[in-house]
């Protein structure tokens, strides 16, 4: 699922955000003390990128006070911690170059070194629902789905939840997803065995 999605880039008008998921490291020390905050051992980093666009519509539910509509959706888990030039990887490993990133000022985006244009703008907590919609959403989404399955979450598994949940998010209005998920499977596989074969 995280294969075939990384083929495609984000396009138009990107929110950008990064949540924390509350995980369970395996290499972690049990007399090591847990940190608390940003940095904790039990929190894991994830940045957020969803394509979305501004639109007219009066039928817009009143209660989320949205004006925009959701297209795709792309979640990478960042290792080790903040680190602004592996933000600034991601970013370019999967927004495209005529994208309009939108993120809050934080301080972790302010300093992107990105090609394109981005918009870095203090948002008040009460707004963060109106300018930033869809990646507040999907953050949410995430976690109430992982909750729902899963007891708790090593960090090395992370990444594969989160594409299983973005893949399905994605194809959220396709027919036949099971059937596209086994032909892409199975291609990948093939090329797989290709490559090494070969």
């Amino acid at each position: 699922m995280g294969l075939r999605d990384d083929e495609y880039s984000l396009d138009n008008e990107i929110e950008l955000d990064d949540g924390f998921f509350e995980t369970v490291s395996i290499n972690r020390e049990k007399d090591e003390p847990l940190k608390r905050g940003r940095g904790s051992q039990r929190q894991t980093i994830v940045l957020v990128m969803a394509e979305s666009k501004e639109v007219e519509n009066e039928n817009i539910s009143k209660k989320y006070e949205c004006k925009k509509q959701f297209a795709f959706l792309k979640m990478k888990v960042i290792e080790g911690g903040f680190n602004e030039p592996l933000f600034t990887t991601k970013v370019k490993e999967n927004v495209g170059l005529n994208a309009t990133v939108n993120s809050d000022g934080s301080t972790s985006y302010t300093g992107l070194k990105v090609n394109y244009n981005h918009n870095p703008q203090t948002i008040p907590k009460k707004d963060a629902g109106k300018i930033l919609p869809w990646v507040h959403r999907s953050i949410s989404n995430a976690k109430r789905m992982l909750l729902d399955v899963h007891h708790r979450i090593d960090d090395d598994f992370l990444q594969n939840y989160l594409n299983a949940f973005v893949y399905k998010m994605n194809r959220r209005y396709f027919d036949n997803v099971f059937e596209r998920l086994l032909v892409t499977a199975v291609s990948y596989k093939w090329n797989y065995l290709g490559e090494t074969s070969g």
